[in-house]
């Protein structure tokens, strides 16, 4: 396994060398729909199956694709969102959403409006504005949610943030406003910043993806290929990712994710995916305490 740290012609390498290796099965995660394509097209040339990782390459020719179920994801934060909020009528929601490049960030966008369009049809709710953030960039991200805010009067009863990390840029933009905590923000990964924030009350839910189990599929999927068992290959592979640049569905190992609340964060600690010790330091001992989350 290499990693091309986020660099584009370091992925080309890397896999330019695999190829010539003859590995038996290629697996990536595109950094780029180009990228990967350019890729897929030199193995499927040199016979080697390949499998994307994490995401899927738009308009790519992968015969596999191992990753979390996206769209599941976003349901599971607009789930959480309408819990928080509680019976607040046309209450005001800001979307802060991922990447318009990353597909998964436009299947987390689906997910949620699968749950909330419908509430901004009936004015149960309604949407202020739905941002994309370029390259997923907190500091991007923080402004542009400061200028819809300001342009909305500063009202706001709810934020879809698509991860932490863009949940922590608006909390951020909350603090400024001393609306922190009163304002509920949805993030995902689960991140140790992220789960601090859930346990401070500032961000409402987080989702956890079981990266440990995605990494395992992804193995014994690259097992059954490499052994020439694509039986055995298709019945991992029991989901289908509808890819809508080349209109095919990716045979898909889609794993499912877990809604992360405040009275819930300590089943992660339980099951050792974060440290107490990392959770709990400074002013959140308390809470911690509370939450009867203890340890080293």
């Amino acid at each position: 396994m290499e990693n091309a740290e986020g660099d584009e012609a370091k992925f080309a390498q890397i896999a330019d060398e695999m190829i010539r290796r003859k590995v038996k099965v290629l697996m990536i995660t595109p950094l780029s729909a180009a990228g990967g394509l350019a890729v897929q097209k030199k193995a499927k040339a040199a016979n080697i199956p390949v499998i994307d990782y994490d995401r899927v390459t738009l308009g790519g020719q992968a015969e596999y694709h191992v990753g979390f179920d996206s769209v599941n994801v976003g349901q599971l934060q607009a789930d959480g969102l309408l819990a928080c909020l509680g019976d607040k009528p046309g209450a005001q929601i800001i979307e802060i959403e991922g990447a318009p490049t990353d597909h998964n960030a436009t299947l987390f966008t689906q997910g949620q409006k699968s749950r909330l369009a419908p509430k901004y049809d009936t004015g149960a709710l309604k949407l202020v504005k739905s941002q994309p953030v370029a390259d997923w960039n907190n500091d991007l991200g923080g402004q542009l949610f400061e200028q819809i805010l300001n342009d909305n009067a500063g009202k706001v009863d709810g934020v879809v943030a698509a991860n932490d990390g863009l949940a922590g840029a608006v909390i951020g933009v909350l603090k400024k406003k001393n609306l922190a905590g009163k304002v509920p923000v949805t993030g995902q990964d689960a991140t140790v910043d992220g789960l601090r924030a859930v346990l401070r009350g500032d961000q409402c839910v987080t989702v956890y993806k079981p990266v440990r189990d995605e990494a395992e599929a992804a193995a014994r999927l690259a097992i059954a290929i490499a052994r020439g068992d694509l039986d055995g290959a298709d019945d991992l592979a029991t989901g289908n990712l509808r890819d809508p640049v080349s209109r095919r569905d990716v045979k898909s190992v889609l794993l499912g994710a877990t809604l992360i609340k405040k009275d819930t964060v300590r089943t992660l600690v339980t099951e050792g995916v974060v440290k107490p010790a990392e959770l709990c330091a400074g002013d959140l001992a308390a809470v911690c305490a509370a939450q009867d989350i203890v340890g080293g």
